[in-house]
């Protein structure tokens, strides 16, 4: 089971930072063999799409004989938030409010209750009180899909505040959040890709990295950046501590992302292209498109 979770979080990241840009689409057999470079066997990837399909992140389509799986409206919306809070290089400013959702949801829902908890934490929200929950991010948007998703309408409120007191803003982030924790693991980050970027940067410089290296250590790098995405609320920075080290692993992803990205593309484009045969489709993807690259066009 564990070998099939991290098979399908690999699939979302090639989702997410390649597929989603070239047609949104992909066939299985280029799945797996992407999949390979990473350990991933063809069972377990038929396996975790499989799952994908039935939780509603992708559909399928057949063409002859060969099967196109791509993503659903819900997991565009997804890959796309996800995109922008991973490709931020710097903390929002913040309007000072505070945006509350809170339910109660009867035990006969308790499957959906359990769903909407997770979504809420991966969204950023904070558990304040039981089933009371707080940003200082503008997530309205996102708690109407969720309520419109699990139809939990009647079950619902919505709130935006300010926090008059007694204590200061930061006692609520105290209080809902580990940021020591959070820092502590950017730290780790920081200290495991430093040396790494350094390492890469000098043998892509020099020609001594293959595109399909500079593929895995691209994929690798976005998969475990991409974890922060369910511990980091992304706060504002006037409620973040002084020595906040998000920025910081922030700007040591990008700079490693751009220095893998061409060669990481050119090796994904060649599996890619042999089974989605883009030239039919005149759907060519060009790479300064991704995030991350827009400023070196």
């Amino acid at each position: 089971m564990q070998n099939s979770l991290n098979t399908r979080s690999m699939i979302f990241t090639l989702y997410g930072d390649y597929i989603r840009h070239y047609g949104n689409e992909i066939w299985i057999g280029s799945l797996i063999r992407l999949l390979e470079q990473f350990g991933h066997n063809e069972q377990a990837v038929r396996a975790a799409i499989s799952r994908m399909n039935k939780q509603g992140w992708i559909a399928s389509r057949k063409e002859g004989n060969k099967s196109f799986y791509y993503l659903t409206p819900r997991g565009i919306r997804r890959m796309d938030e996800a995109a922008n809070r991973i490709f931020k290089l710097q903390p929002d400013v913040w309007d000072g409010k505070w945006y509350m959702f809170t339910y109660t949801i009867p035990e006969e829902k308790r499957s959906i209750r359990d769903e909407l908890r997770k979504e809420l934490l991966w969204s950023g929200f904070g558990l304040l009180a039981n089933s009371f929950w707080i940003s200082p991010n503008n997530l309205k948007e996102q708690m109407k899909e969720l309520v419109a998703k699990y139809e939990i309408e009647e079950y619902v409120h919505f709130f935006t505040a300010s926090y008059e007191g007694p204590h200061e803003n930061a006692k609520l982030v105290q209080e809902c959040w580990d940021l020591r924790d959070i820092n502590a693991r950017y730290d780790e980050f920081i200290k495991t890709y430093s040396q790494k970027y350094v390492i890469d940067k000098n043998k892509i410089d020099k020609g001594e990295m293959t595109d399909g290296e500079c593929f895995v250590e691209r994929t690798k790098l976005v998969h475990e950046y991409r974890k922060f995405l369910f511990v980091d609320p992304g706060l504002p920075e006037e409620l973040l501590p002084a020595d906040w080290l998000g920025s910081h692993a922030a700007s040591l992803f990008s700079d490693y992302y751009k220095a893998l990205a061409l060669p990481a593309s050119r090796f994904f484009e060649r599996i890619y292209k042999e089974g989605n045969e883009l030239h039919k489709k005149d759907k060519e993807y060009d790479v300064f498109n991704h995030p991350l690259m827009q400023e070196q066009k």
